[in-house]
């Protein structure tokens, strides 16, 4: 069943009565052309910028709770972070709430000055109490996020201490260990640290009763921030219907430079050829999920220009531990070869993505190339052989209905049928599939997994790391999800974070690879190529390496 999130309303924001039309008329004619009802051509309105994408993994627009690819692009462009990366140099970051920064000589205290006089767009000022409540509630929260910011030795005991205002325009963080400065400052531009409107947001919070999982008597605004906005972004969220359409309009309380669009809409349109079809009629100016074959169509049309970018997201599909079959180590290996990469990568990835068997994105420190892997069927059966599964076994896969995952799921579903593994693939949307998988109720998932931040621990944090296995752990990992315990692993993964000397720092994410490559219970695909395609008359429209810079404060139209 599909859940059903309702819209946003927000006390702050106005919808003119002519924008509305104007952008009611646009989705009215992408939905009628997708539906096959006669068409009648008008061009979007010039101040808003129509974008076809599937965005059904979004469950929540609370910052200290969502963690999913989709709602990441949402939250780049609606709230802000102290400091955010520089999408021109992924080596460094900039400011952004913060206008400077200072670290101390023993490499445990970040001291952030913020800027002077600057707003949410409800109107009330940013302050550093408001940075140090929206660290506080991430963490008492302790939603899915949270451990990017508990990783530094913080918890709900010590948080009000450990991050804290000095005064109105001074936060300062505290760290228990001496970690890269880069490291920590990257891990400050993830979702999880954007900062909310304490005012705005405690005026929305409930009461809650205390209990085993939370010591504390408030939702710290929770419940409400789920589908409503307390930031200070270039955009504001003026409406989420889920699969259906999100809407976000200019916020003219913006500190910096105003976004030159008053609003981006954004239409659920899943299948391939009706964003071709909506993006060929002008019905929209953008479309984010063309298949290879769609992608090949639109290229040769003038009107029509592509932006891509490599992003730092990799897919793959992994295997439940939990599974007695699939924890055999033999099991897993013959797995691996049971995969037809070159067909996959020559077809249902061609121009948006390439093939990558590491959990490091390329282009980041420590990122290998290895490719060990090849479709071996002959190789797989020996291992279900000394695994003893001459006749190999049934299981399930969980696959988000949308391409190419559906396109991959079923060429290895027709792979592990000639080593006699039957696979039957289990479909859902979004957010059916990755509360299963999350809740560590799934066979195989196979999914996607975008970095949080620009830094090697943010994948290796959740690849090869998995300090609790318990089913109530509160760091859940990949490899928690997955069941998988590696306590060795998990020990060289955290002493990477203290390695000063850059070079050396590399060599060890190159080990951590190999060794999840060898024996993880993960099987890495490729390396995410973000596509759009758009009108020739959108101009400045550009895609960041991860999810959350995909910016759109500077895309205009003509």
């Amino acid at each position: 069943m599909t859940m059903s999130v309702p819209r946003s309303r927000l006390r702050h924001t106005t919808w003119g009565r002519r924008a509305l039309l104007g952008a009611s008329l646009a989705l009215g004619m992408s939905l009628s052309l997708t539906l096959g009802a006669p068409r009648v051509y008008a061009e979007t309105p010039k101040d808003t910028l129509v974008q076809a994408w599937a965005f059904d993994d979004i469950i929540t627009m609370d910052p200290g709770e969502s963690f999913e690819i989709s709602t990441a692009e949402i939250l780049g462009n609606i709230y802000n972070t102290l400091v955010r990366l520089n999408i021109d140099n992924t080596s460094e970051v900039l400011p952004s709430i913060a206008e400077s920064w200072t670290v101390s000589d023993d490499a445990l205290t970040y001291t952030f000055k913020l800027k002077p006089g600057i707003t949410f767009a409800s109107g009330n000022p940013i302050t550093a109490d408001d940075v140090a409540f929206s660290f506080e509630r991430a963490i008492k929260l302790d939603k899915g996020p949270a451990f990017i910011l508990a990783q530094f030795g913080l918890t709900g005991d010590n948080i009000t201490e450990k991050a804290k205002a000095l005064d109105a325009g001074t936060f300062q963080f505290t760290v228990d260990k001496p970690y890269a400065p880069s490291f920590v400052l990257n891990c400050l531009t993830a979702t999880v640290a954007m900062v909310v409107d304490k005012k705005l947001v405690m005026e929305h919070a409930e009461a809650v009763t205390p209990s085993a999982d939370s010591p504390y008597d408030t939702d710290f605004g929770n419940g409400w921030l789920k589908t409503h906005y307390a930031g200070s972004g270039p955009f504001i969220l003026r409406d989420w219907r889920a699969n259906e359409v999100l809407v976000l309009e200019r916020n003219d309380k913006y500190f910096g430079e105003k976004a030159k669009l008053a609003r981006v809409l954004y239409r659920h349109l899943k299948e391939s050829a009706g964003q071709r079809l909506a993006l060929e009629a002008g019905d929209i100016d953008v479309a984010r999920n063309l298949e290879p074959g769609d992608l090949v169509s639109v290229e040769a049309d003038k009107d029509i220009a592509i932006e891509s970018q490599s992003k730092g997201t990799v897919y793959y599909f992994s295997l439940n531990q939990k599974n007695p079959i699939l924890a055999k180590p033999k099991v897993r290996e013959a797995i691996k070869y049971l995969v037809d990469y070159k067909a996959i990568g020559a077809t249902l990835i061609k121009g948006i993505g390439t093939l990558h068997q590491t959990y490091i994105p390329a282009g980041m420190l420590g990122a290998i190339d290895d490719m060990p892997y090849h479709l071996d069927v002959a190789k797989a059966k020996a291992l279900l052989a000394e695994a003893g599964l001459p006749d190999g076994f049934t299981v399930t896969m969980d696959v988000r209905t949308v391409q190419p995952v559906t396109g991959i799921a079923e060429s290895v579903q027709q792979t592990f049928a000639q080593a006699g593994i039957k696979l039957e693939i289990i479909p859902g949307d979004g957010k059916q599939v990755l509360t299963k998988y999350r809740a560590r109720n799934h066979d195989i998932y196979i999914g996607q997994w975008g970095t949080d931040y620009w830094d090697p621990n943010s994948n290796a944090e959740t690849f090869s790391s998995n300090p609790d296995n318990a089913d109530d752990a509160s760091s859940k990992t990949l490899a928690w999800r997955n069941s998988w315990d590696i306590p060795a692993l998990t020990e060289e993964t955290a002493g990477a974070l203290l390695e000063r000397d850059t070079a050396k720092r590399a060599a060890t994410y190159a080990d951590l690879q190999r060794k999840v490559l060898a024996d993880g219970p993960f099987v890495l695909l490729y390396q995410q190529t973000e596509v759009g395609a758009y009108r020739t008359n959108v101009k400045d429209y550009r895609l960041g390496p991860s999810f959350d810079s995909n910016y759109l404060d500077k895309t205009f139209k003509e």
